[in-house]
């Protein structure tokens, strides 16, 4: 990771993208930007979706600066300046129960408010976490692989480390 100053983390919810995210940002001094607090606008009242042009103009923004770390699930197109500007692309490739587990210890953290949250721990947010790691592996995946294809030379994949104490 030495000279590569502008990377792009992906992977399904709970594959540990934030987590790397956060750690990598600190080890390197770069800055870190979460895709989903740019495709939504975080006020009191709840999230509000930015429009696509929005989306799209704050990734080049960023992906055009001198380094960066932006991490998310997204497959829509307008992730392709990230990918075409990243020096690296990280795939987490966390097996699947291994992201389910962590999606229900994550739910129960911030419900407890030992977690904080971007959004509102709500159990209809958990249905759809669920579910959205669920269609990672049988649509987003392929997605990823198909946006990224003139990138290869950029992509590494990782099946993302256990923390201590989880199992297969």
């Amino acid at each position: 990771m030495g000279s590569e100053r502008k990377i792009h983390i992906v992977g399904s919810v709970g594959s540990g993208k934030t987590t790397l995210a956060k750690k990598l940002s600190s080890e390197l001094n770069i800055p870190y930007y979460e895709i989903d607090n740019i495709i939504f606008e975080r006020q009191p009242s709840g999230d509000c979706r930015r429009s696509d042009e929005e989306i799209v103009k704050r990734i080049e923004e960023i992906s055009k600066t001198e380094t960066w770390i932006l991490e998310g699930t997204s497959t829509k197109e307008w992730v392709i300046n990230s990918f075409k500007n990243a020096d690296s692309i990280i795939f987490l490739d966390t097996p699947y129960f291994i992201r389910v587990k962590r999606i229900l210890f994550r739910y129960v953290k911030q419900v407890l408010k030992v977690e904080k949250a971007n959004y509102k721990p709500t159990f209809s947010m958990l249905i759809n976490m669920f579910k959205w790691n669920h269609k990672f592996n049988k649509v987003n995946k392929t997605e990823f692989y198909k946006l990224t294809q003139e990138y290869k030379n950029k992509v590494r994949i990782y099946p993302s480390k256990l923390n201590k104490g989880e199992r297969n």
